[in-house]
């Protein structure tokens, strides 16, 4: 009969913030992700003043994103470079 292994406080406190940090990035992300789909849809029907109205809030997402490390620095700046080329070539 085996018995149970008590975890080490320390461990037990990883796992209850684990899970905070887990959905607080998952937020993070899924609202991100919205963000970016809003931005797509408004390049694609053609609304300049829209698509650069969620330019702006698209880039700081992705600049918040990168500082908290839910994605990485190369990934946010090749975004950013694809979100601006996606706003230049409406014009």
């Amino acid at each position: 009969m085996a018995t149970e292994k008590k975890k080490l406080d320390s461990a037990q406190k990883r796992v209850i913030t684990s899970k905070a940090r887990n959905l607080r990035n998952r937020m993070f992300k899924s609202s991100y992700k919205t963000l970016i789909k809003k931005y797509e849809a408004s390049v694609a029907s053609g609304d300049k003043a829209a698509a650069t109205g969620l330019y702006t809030l698209v880039v700081k997402k992705t600049d918040q994103a990168a500082a908290k490390g839910i994605i990485h620095s190369n990934t946010a700046a090749r975004k950013k470079s694809r979100f601006t080329n996606m706003l230049n070539a409406m014009a």
